[in-house]
């Protein structure tokens, strides 16, 4: 292992520790402060509501770094297989260390939390990012996938709005349920084609025979095991906000009657 890659593991290790800090310290101190409904939810709850607020600040940070390294890192831009893996590496690290995180968190707690395709898409992300740490391969590709983490804020705030006891059809929610499927939409659907073409474009380069057959492997496989997950969660969340709809128009002519 070189210097480079120790540094990767080191940065995944901190990672892994500030999150788990995050959930076990800062989230329930803050939301105890802040929240009336979270001091009088059941400890299972309570474990939910920890663990999306660490969530959302991942997915915060790591989407916010995404957007910075798409805009300004140009040697990753112009090289997407080889290219300088500096910044990439550091934002996959954190994310590993969420990964990591979050699996022994559902192992807890599974009875609570635990979600099959949310361990699916966890070890077929660490499978691929760990050549990523380790050889410092497909720095484009690996940032371009951790885009996706955009949509995750949405996803948490339908949650809370729920726990909130926020009714479905009131205009926060459905304004909410609105920006959640626009955005998981556009950050993880819209991007296949694109996504993929980029990566036929490089099939038979000399870059690409470099990568040797297990980063290949690697590469293609956990992005078709993402992107068949991504469709059946956006189809979960297109007919959750379609539920939604139908009951806040069906309330209409129900409210116009009893005035």
């Amino acid at each position: 292992m070189d210097d480079t890659a120790r540094v990767s593991y080191s940065l995944l290790a901190g990672s892994f520790i500030a999150f788990q800090f995050l959930f076990s310290a800062v989230s329930p101190h803050l939301s105890s402060s802040l929240s009336r409904r979270y001091r009088e939810l059941p400890a299972g709850k309570k474990c939910e509501w920890d663990s999306r607020c660490v969530s959302t600040a991942h997915a915060l940070i790591v989407g916010s770094f995404c957007l910075y390294i798409l805009a300004f890192d140009e040697e990753v831009n112009a090289d997407p297989i080889w290219g300088e893996p500096g910044l990439v590496k550091l934002n996959v690290a954190i994310t590993c260390g969420y990964l990591l995180y979050d699996m022994l968190l559902l192992a807890r707690y599974w009875n609570l939390m635990g979600d099959a395709f949310f361990v699916c898409h966890h070890l077929a992300v660490l499978y691929a990012y760990g050549y990523v740490l380790n050889r410092g391969v497909l720095p484009y590709f690996a940032n371009f996938r951790l885009i996706s983490e955009l949509s995750t804020p949405f996803v948490n705030q339908r949650w809370f709005f729920d726990i909130l006891g926020q009714p479905r059809s009131s205009w926060p929610v459905l304004l909410n349920g609105f920006a959640m499927v626009a955005v998981f939409f556009l950050v993880r659907i819209a991007v296949i084609p694109s996504y993929y073409g980029q990566v036929f474009a490089t099939f038979g380069t000399e870059a690409f025979e470099r990568l040797g057959t297990g980063p290949q492997v690697a590469w293609v496989v956990s992005s078709g095991v993402l992107d068949v997950l991504n469709l059946l969660w956006m189809y979960r969340i297109l007919r959750g906000f379609y539920r939604a709809v139908s009951r806040a128009a069906s309330e209409k002519p129900r409210a116009r009657r009893t005035d």
